[in-house]
């Protein structure tokens, strides 16, 4: 009867888990979707807890109560913008517990193990503790903790991939023999420095296909870790986490024209050096104020708004939703473009400006908005960088070159948002920038368009 019960539940989790990610494609229907996999997952724990092969229950207490601790402050004082940096230690965490299992159920029945459950013991290890470290450097870049910029050195990526080839070399012997626990410690801490070695040479212009490609890894070592635990649901739960991570990385690479090997081992994001020696282009750009904006703006029909990573790391989602609302009392049209990779992970910017309360229908992909900017009177780019720059089109020499790109400069006039005229994360500078129709507003993007803002509200609004 357990047994039954326990069945029925896992199936009844897995369908909620599909409903899911189904649901959670479209931003009407996200909340849906997350409380399906939540109710999915509650019912997976719940069967597993009545499990016969659980005798004992102080341990998993012990454990929910520091995971708690963990959890709940991250889920209640980690502010929206902080997402990116928040779902890599998720990952690192669930790699983490994924490893530790494989590694105890190695030394728990090591040498009677059988090849397959060896395999899948040995794919789960060693998926599970480099997603673990790369997670982690993919925190620290994301956190500033480490530089955002590549870090590179001469031969990395053949030190790189002999250093995965013996880790993989090592684990297949141990399928083959696995008495000789001996090179299971060894495997572990290759696949750990592995980790390390393959996250740092990656820009953060990159980040949001390596957030996607770790959530890939954890999820194929969570589906090995269901063999080897004969457990249906972390199977079910672990391949639809694989897949969808994969699937959704091989989109970013498409909607950056880049592919994985260039995104894994070309160090993209390295500030290119002109024939001069000069990183910065030094062609003159046209700087304005918040009053000059403003007057521009009156007399705009449509506004489309572009936000980037520098509205989150300002945190003026909210400042950028009083601007919207303002400019819509006054009778224009307000659209917000979305650009696939804009931010540090997929999805950054709807759900920065979903948490500002920015209505679904304003927030626009980038394949259907493109026709509009010709249009449009007024775009104002908040923090993008790369994914407004026309080099893209045109410039073969340029390492974006081909890549799908926001056509902000087709606008009648352009606002250009942004702390300096550093380059963005391509290390590139924006030809946009130095056109005459651009005016740049230099300035922290909340307090900026705080201005604009103001300026606008002492015009009045028109009926």
């Amino acid at each position: 009867m357990r047994d039954n019960i326990i069945a029925v539940s896992y199936l009844a989790a897995g369908v909620l888990f599909i409903l899911a990610l189904r649901w959670l494609s479209s931003p009407r229907t996200a909340r849906r979707g997350v409380q399906a996999g939540e109710v999915g997952m509650l019912i997976a724990v719940i069967a597993t807890l009545l499990r016969s092969e659980i005798v004992s229950y102080e341990w998993i207490l012990v454990g929910l109560f520091i995971g708690s601790a963990i959890g709940v402050p991250m889920a209640v004082f980690m502010p929206m913008t902080a997402m990116p940096q928040r779902t890599a230690l998720s990952h690192a965490f669930g790699a983490l517990a994924a490893s530790m299992v494989g590694i105890s159920e190695f030394y728990l029945h090591t040498p009677r193990i059988d090849h397959f459950t060896m395999g899948a013991l040995g794919f789960e290890v060693l998926l599970g503790s480099l997603t673990f470290t790369g997670s982690l450097m993919a925190f620290g870049k994301l956190q500033g903790i480490l530089p955002g910029r590549p870090i590179v050195y001469r031969g990395q990526n053949v030190m790189n991939l002999s250093l995965l080839a013996v880790a993989v070399g090592l684990a297949v012997y141990l399928v083959v023999d696995p008495s000789v626990s001996a090179l299971f410690p060894i495997v572990v801490v290759l696949a750990l420095v592995f980790g390390v070695l393959l996250i740092i040479p990656i820009g953060g212009a990159d980040m949001p296909t390596v957030i996607s490609l770790l959530n890939s890894y954890a999820g194929l070592s969570g589906a090995a870790m269901g063999f080897v635990l004969n457990n249906k649901v972390l199977i079910i739960a672990g391949a639809l986490d694989g897949a969808s991570g994969f699937l959704l990385s091989v989109i970013m690479s498409r909607a950056m024209n880049r592919s994985f090997r260039n995104i894994m081992f070309g160090a993209f994001g390295q500030v290119q050096i002109s024939a001069a020696g000069e990183a910065v282009d030094e062609r003159p750009v046209r700087s304005g104020s918040a009053e000059e904006a403003a007057m521009v703006l009156e007399t705009a029909r449509l506004v489309i708004i572009v936000p980037g990573y520098g509205m989150a790391v300002a945190q003026a989602q909210h400042k950028v939703r009083e601007l919207s609302d303002l400019l819509t009392r006054r009778g224009t049209e307000v659209k917000f473009a979305i650009h696939p990779v804009a931010g540090r992970m997929p999805g950054h910017m709807n759900v920065l400006l979903a948490e500002a309360d920015v209505p679904y229908d304003q927030l626009i992909e980038m394949d259907e908005i493109n026709s509009d900017f010709p249009r449009a009177d007024v775009a104002i780019v908040i923090g993008a960088n790369d994914v407004t720059n026309p080099a893209a089109r045109h410039s073969q020499g340029s390492p974006i070159y081909g890549m799908p790109i926001l056509e902000v400069d087709k606008a009648q006039s352009v606002m250009v948002i942004k702390r300096s005229m550093a380059p963005g994360f391509a290390g590139i500078e924006n030809e946009l920038y130095h056109e005459d129709k651009t005016m740049m507003l230099f300035g922290d993007a909340k307090a900026v368009v705080g201005g604009l803002v103001h300026e606008l509200s002492q015009t009045g609004v028109a009926v």
